[in-house]
């Protein structure tokens, strides 16, 4: 190895751990449930997107095997080669209908789908427009497409119409932001999103990892919880969380927008077809949530135990009630002692700092499952309140 790169990654290592912003990983030896097991030691588990608690059910592993048997393990093809199997047409068209849409597009995972869209659709004539705190994979996106990029304060729609006004000489604008932030459990405001993006004729993005699934009357997601439908011209969003927690991604629209996406996405056209285990389990999630409503309704009531547990033991948590609940510590050596602290009373709970958050806004991300049973919230409020004093 060049001797200069090795001393500046060393270096780089040196800082990152000297500022308490060292990302450790965990080894777990289970599957992904309300509960885990770390070098033999078993922790409730409040730090996973699993919020249906479906990752590690017996219902999707017999899914599983089933398809294993039928499908097998790979397709080592991509879609338009020999990747397309009845399988994906069959999840394609159920994801579009569950969520309220004509057609629908997968990828290997929401990441994908977000950094194939910007660049797909966007050329140095148009301009994207995004919330402050959307997630690296919008990011990464916008920064591979030619449009020229703009940034508005985080749900501020004031700020919002004034970039629409700034860039009203362009042919496209678009609008992107994530229906749920991921740090923050805070929810967008799609209806003022909406309404601007018709006032001055432009299309809106939204990422909705955190929401599909869950969110609205019927668990569509974001959409569906602000009312407004298919006003979103093009909705992303992941198979890896609340609908059986693999991987995966999707993005959904009208069928024009949908086939040229296949034909000149490259995340899409030059990536080997989502692996055949997961496209038929997802498919098996979304004809299993039809008839468990109780899932979604477990959850929301776990969410609404947690958060009156947090603020009565005065904590102060977010307004917006969502399965993610950030605990704001501020300074990331501390958040990192506390997390400790809450592992070794058996409550697996991970900080966050930079640069998956801003420096000084340190958190601890608790996230909510349908699989917790109220002595688990109950033990991870105690477990809270104890290691902060």
């Amino acid at each position: 190895m060049n001797q200069e790169f090795k001393k500046i990654i060393e270096g780089e290592l040196a800082s990152i751990k000297e500022k308490g912003l060292f990302k450790e990983e965990r080894i777990i030896s289970s599957k992904q449930g309300r509960e885990i097991m770390v070098n033999g030691k078993k922790y409730l588990n409040f730090c996973a997107n699993n919020y249906l608690g479906l990752a590690g059910s017996k219902e999707l592993i017999g899914a599983g095997k089933k398809a294993l048997d039928k499908w097998g393990f790979g397709l080592s093809s991509v879609r338009f080669i020999c990747g397309t199997t009845k399988i994906h047409k069959e999840l394609e068209k159920k994801v579009a209908k569950y969520l309220g849409y004509e057609d629908a597009i997968l990828y290997t995972s929401c990441f994908d789908a977000n950094t194939g869209l910007f660049q797909t659709l966007l050329t140095d004539q148009d301009a994207v427009i995004s919330d402050q705190l959307n997630h690296a994979s919008i990011i990464d996106g916008m920064r591979l497409c030619k449009a020229e990029r703009h940034i508005y304060n985080h749900s501020d729609m004031n700020d919002l119409e004034e970039k629409l006004k700034a860039t009203q000489s362009k042919r496209i604008r678009m609008i992107v932001t994530d229906g749920v932030f991921s740090m923050e459990g805070d929810i967008a405001n799609m209806k003022g999103v909406c309404d601007l993006a018709e006032k001055y004729n432009a299309l809106v993005v939204m990422d909705d990892s955190h929401s599909t699934g869950f969110m609205g009357k019927t668990g569509k997601g974001t959409h569906e919880y602000a009312g407004v439908g298919k006003r979103v011209d093009f909705i992303t969003s992941t198979f890896g969380k609340a609908l059986g927690g693999a991987s995966g991604g999707f993005v959904v629209s009208s069928k024009e927008n949908i086939e040229f996406l296949r034909q000149r996405s490259r995340n899409y056209i030059f990536s080997n077809s989502l692996a055949p285990v997961i496209t038929a389990v997802t498919s098996f999630v979304i004809d299993y949530l039809k008839s468990h409503q109780d899932l979604r309704k477990q959850l929301w009531e776990n969410v609404e135990l947690f958060r009156k547990l947090m603020q009565e033991n005065g904590f102060e948590i977010s307004k917006q009630a969502h399965p993610i609940v950030p605990i704001m510590i501020g300074d990331a050596a501390k958040a990192k002692k506390m997390a400790s602290e809450m592992l070794k009373m058996g409550i697996y709970v991970i900080a966050f700092s930079y640069p998956v958050v801003p420096e000084g806004k340190a958190r601890i991300r608790v996230q909510i499952s349908a699989a917790h049973t109220r002595k688990d919230i109950e033990r991870a409020v105690a477990a809270f309140v104890k290691v902060s004093k």
